[in-house]
């Protein structure tokens, strides 16, 4: 890849082009719409929805009219895309905009920005709400290293293999997560990661936004009394100095891949299952283990 330059208000090219808007949009309240977003909708040709029903209401309450209302979400991306980067090219300025939050995060605008790079476009972001990071600044969990997952995903194996994978991270870990899997998730998070202090934030920056802080098995007897309502970001703690100074002074560390599943087959575990286990030892996948393996 060779490296460009991008100043996106000064010394434009002047090939042409219009330019890509990254417009945040509120998370739930209508106040967190910026005066930015708000000009910058306005005067974009083109505005491009995961979602128009859901926009065009946005739209209606500040008053905005855009020359073109463009539906690109993650079924229709691949044809979308390429015609949305041709108007660009063609002069039209475009900013898109995700349901709710910023748009190219858990979304299918990261691929039209990667359009739009490789088309030499301008990408310019016009920042705002963020579920994620409004849950984190008021988790009480460390804020100075942290590692965005996003929505971990749908099969037992993968999740427990995606956990694993992040089982040594010092940084507090956040999640995404739905009202109807957000209890597998945090009996995944116990299983694999233990029982660490865990902080659910949800319907954040509307009425009933609530916040439960507590370890993993509480927020979890909590959400048996009250069951799950609303999208959450799950905010984890990572792991400590200490713990992984532990876990890497192991009884294990001068075992090869082989002699660790060895040593629990030895104790009459099936070999697939000492496999997973010596995973979670390590802190790597089960996927690790077995290509070592092979």
């Amino acid at each position: 890849m060779s490296l460009t330059r991008q100043s996106s208000f000064q010394n434009r090219s002047g090939d042409g082009k219009g330019a890509l808007y990254l417009v945040a949009t509120p998370i739930g309240n209508l106040e967190d719409m910026t005066f930015r977003a708000i000009r910058t909708l306005k005067e974009c040709d083109i505005i491009a929805a995961e979602d128009t029903r859901q926009t065009r209401k946005l739209l209606t309450h500040f008053e905005i009219s855009p020359q073109m209302l463009f539906s690109y979400h993650e079924h229709n991306k691949g044809a979308s895309g390429p015609e949305l980067i041709r108007y660009i090219i063609e002069g039209k300025n475009l900013a898109l905009v995700s349901d709710a939050g910023l748009p190219a995060i858990s979304d299918p605008g990261a691929d039209l920005v990667k359009l739009a790079v490789e088309e030499g476009i301008s990408v310019i972001p016009i920042p705002g709400a963020n579920a994620a990071l409004s849950s984190l600044i008021a988790s009480g969990l460390p804020t100075d290293r942290f590692t965005f997952i996003g929505f971990l995903p749908r099969e037992r194996k993968d999740v427990e293999e995606t956990l694993q994978s992040f089982q040594s991270a010092q940084g507090t870990l956040l999640f995404y997560e739905s009202p109807h899997r957000v209890i597998k998730t945090l009996t995944a998070i116990q299983s694999v990661l233990g029982n660490r202090k865990v902080v659910l934030a949800r319907e954040l920056t509307k009425r009933y936004e609530e916040f439960v802080r507590g370890d993993v098995q509480e927020c979890l007897d909590y959400l048996q009394e009250h069951p799950p309502q609303g999208e959450y970001c799950v905010v984890v703690e990572g792991t400590s100095p200490e713990e992984e100074q532990e876990r890497l002074a192991a009884w294990w560390q001068n075992l090869t891949i082989e002699e660790h599943v060895a040593h629990y087959e030895a104790q009459g575990i099936p070999r697939k299952e000492a496999m997973k286990k010596t995973a979670v030892d390590r802190g790597v996948s089960k996927r690790d283990i077995y290509n070592a393996l092979i």
